[in-house]
């Protein structure tokens, strides 16, 4: 995305970047920034492929979500579906793969709701936010190493947890909360078969 003139202030320029890990999954860099008022400056950040995070909503309402012990927390967490892109994979692509191998879900249709940054200051990941419905179950086929619990709750039910700060995952945050502004007429979701 170019930056309009009137954003001119704010712009910083890349003059160099520096490896400094790469692997398997992530890649984190440094780059020497000019500053826009003079000056130079260093910035950290992770080079990510990108994600996809899919709210599955069933024909009685109640939304999919999965249980999964995540190791940088060192807990258990509440999530809707989720994963990262692989090389050259779209969204929707990655979105129907994600779906089908973590809960065994398949949708009829799909919406693209939009895209989110969670973590701007130090990493370039975008999540693109999906909606499924119209699903059909069959057996999921976790990645190897990966354990899951899926459930079905109701949107209340994920509310109140958020309410309370059992449910601190922000891309599920995220979804849910487009998910209540799209059910009220406030925000789109563009839907196909």
């Amino acid at each position: 995305m170019s930056a309009a003139p009137v954003d001119a202030h704010l712009i910083e320029t890349r003059l160099r970047t520096e490896g400094l890990l790469k692997g398997r999954f992530l890649d984190v860099r440094r780059d020497t920034v000019a500053l826009p008022g003079g000056g130079e400056a260093t910035r950290e950040y992770v080079v990510h492929p990108g994600a996809v995070m899919v709210v599955p909503i069933l024909d009685d309402g109640r939304l999919v979500v999965e249980r999964q012990y995540r190791s940088p927390l060192q807990q258990v967490v509440l999530e809707f579906p989720a994963g990262k892109k692989d090389p050259g994979e779209s969204g929707r692509v990655c979105a129907e793969r994600e779906l089908a191998e973590e809960t065994g879900y398949r949708a009829a249709e799909w919406g693209h709701a939009g895209v989110l940054h969670n973590a701007p200051a130090y990493s370039t990941e975008h999540i693109e936010i999906w909606f499924a419905r119209g699903l059909t179950a069959g057996a999921a086929k976790p990645d190897v190493g990966e354990h899951l619990e899926v459930l079905a709750m109701t949107e209340d039910e994920i509310d109140r947890r958020a309410g309370a700060g059992e449910l601190t995952d922000a891309k599920t945050l995220i979804g849910l909360l487009w998910l209540q502004k799209w059910r009220a007429g406030r925000w789109p979701v563009r839907w196909s078969s």
